[in-house]
């Protein structure tokens, strides 16, 4: 679709109507009225060139727009693709580079359109090129494009038939295809802070396209806002919006404007959307977040974590292993009780479910992320791996090869073995590793926790089995 033919829309495709959402009337005009985002709009930046094009000389001096010489040689612009999380401009950024001159802007659906779509408009700008009519053209989402849609671009894209801006709320490295992606600039929209999202919420309360000075806003509610937005402007104003409405519904429109309490807010938004997608970054962000959180031995953070996940859905039975795989990676023997803890909650979490699950998750959680930590165990099996692939290690030391069968015996198989429980202590020294490793050790215990007795234990009886025969 086209965004000048958009029904409610002014002359580049930007919604006009007065009815329409109060986040949409409020997206900025220029690029002064962007907040965040200033790393991608330096001087000459790809984003400004596509916001802000230069007239050539030829322009300047005719003042036509256009036309076979309509830009410099190296003027060329690159493909965009724009990735962030949601509410922070993406395509805001794309309607002001609608507002340039000089290029027609068309957007394509990444959930409607099809091959078949996406040739239709190359072709198109192919043709309108050939008159020097360049074309911009807008991909939102661009993540749920299909591989053959994503490759349908490739020529138009490498060629510059048409200059591509991509917006994505995925990680493109998971979710576009690299071709694509290699011909193209990837470009990082930062989260807002609170202070920009504060001051989208200021100029929504006074300016005409928002609410014009219709209601006003208390400190504590204008903070309440900021707070349930996070970095989202788009869901910021849509709580404004509904708060206002509320105030405006039970007012007689007489007297001053009416005040924008806390309690407002809360009725108009009752609780904040939890923010969460299961196969994207937040997935893997939150989890990495409980995990390190665990390991620093923050229980507070590993709930707050714990709780994201559970509030978004999260699969109970996923989070479950995740904990019992870090009472074995980050406590292991500092406190061997922890993994029977947590390999109790997994499979209590199993059978019970949802909700009453996130008890026993929320046990087992506080287990790990409270008990003695040690990285020792996971440190020793992953250095004797390593020694293993690098090919050390040699035969297994005859006296400790398997004599349980017949002619055993002969081939000297277990001779000269010594059974530890002859011996004083149960330990006795001998060679168990095979000579090439001899004197190796890979299990290093802490000082934390358990692990402090097993470190003493294990300073004599390696002194025992190491010694002399």
């Amino acid at each position: 679709m086209d965004l000048f033919e958009s029904a409610g829309t002014d002359e580049v495709g930007i919604p006009a109507d007065s009815h329409a959402p109060l986040a949409v009337r409020m997206r900025p005009r220029t690029l002064d009225e962007l907040q965040g985002q200033a790393h991608l709009l330096a001087p000459g930046s790809p984003l400004r060139r596509l916001v802000e094009p230069s007239q050539t000389a030829e322009q300047v001096d005719t003042g036509v727009r256009g036309g076979s010489n309509a830009r410099r040689p190296g003027a060329s612009l690159s493909s965009v693709i724009l990735w962030g999380p949601p509410g922070t401009g993406k395509t805001t950024l794309a309607y002001l580079v609608a507002r340039g001159s000089g290029r027609r802007f068309v957007e394509l659906s990444a959930v409607t359109a099809g091959v078949k779509d996406v040739r239709a408009v190359v072709t198109d700008a192919r043709r309108r090129l050939a008159s020097g009519e360049e074309t911009v053209l807008f991909i939102d989402e661009v993540h749920r494009f299909s591989r053959s849609q994503q490759d349908a671009l490739l020529p138009s894209v490498e060629n510059r038939w048409v200059t591509l801006i991509a917006a994505t709320t995925e990680n493109p490295s998971f979710s576009v295809v690299s071709p694509l992606l290699s011909r193209s600039l990837l470009l990082t929209l930062h989260p807002l802070e609170a202070e920009d999202v504060g001051r989208l919420v200021d100029r929504a309360l006074s300016d005409d396209r928002g609410l014009a000075g219709a209601a006003r806003l208390s400190q504590e509610a204008r903070e309440q806002i900021v707070r349930m937005a996070g970095s989202d402007a788009r869901k910021a104003l849509t709580v404004l919006e509904a708060a206002a409405g509320t105030v405006l519904a039970r007012e007689d429109g007489l007297g001053s404007p009416p005040l924008i309490e806390v309690a407002d807010v809360e009725q108009a938004a009752d609780v904040a959307a939890v923010r969460y997608d299961r196969a994207g970054d937040q997935h893997y962000d939150v989890i990495s977040a409980f995990i390190k959180s665990m390991r620093g031995s923050d229980p507070d953070a590993t709930m707050h974590y714990l709780a994201r996940m559970i509030a978004a859905g999260e699969d109970p039975r996923y989070i479950a292993r995740r904990i019992v795989i870090h009472a074995a990676e980050d406590v292991g023997l500092a406190d061997p009780a922890v993994l029977s803890t947590t390999v109790a909650a997994q499979q209590a979490v199993a059978m019970i479910g949802m909700p009453e699950a996130r008890i026993i998750l929320a046990e087992a959680a506080l287990a790990v992320a409270t008990a003695p930590k040690s990285n020792a165990v996971i440190t020793a099996i992953d250095a004797a791996i390593a020694d293993v692939r690098a090919g050390k290690g040699g035969a297994v030391p005859a006296h400790l090869r398997d004599a349980h069968y017949a002619g055993a015996s002969g081939l000297g198989h277990g001779e000269g073995y010594r059974y530890p429980h002859d011996f004083p202590h149960g330990v006795v020294a001998q060679d168990y590793l095979p000579a090439d490793l001899a004197g190796a050790s890979y299990y290093r215990p802490t000082p934390h926790g358990f692990e402090a007795e097993i470190a003493r234990r294990l300073e004599s009886i390696r002194s025992l089995t190491r010694g002399s025969r």
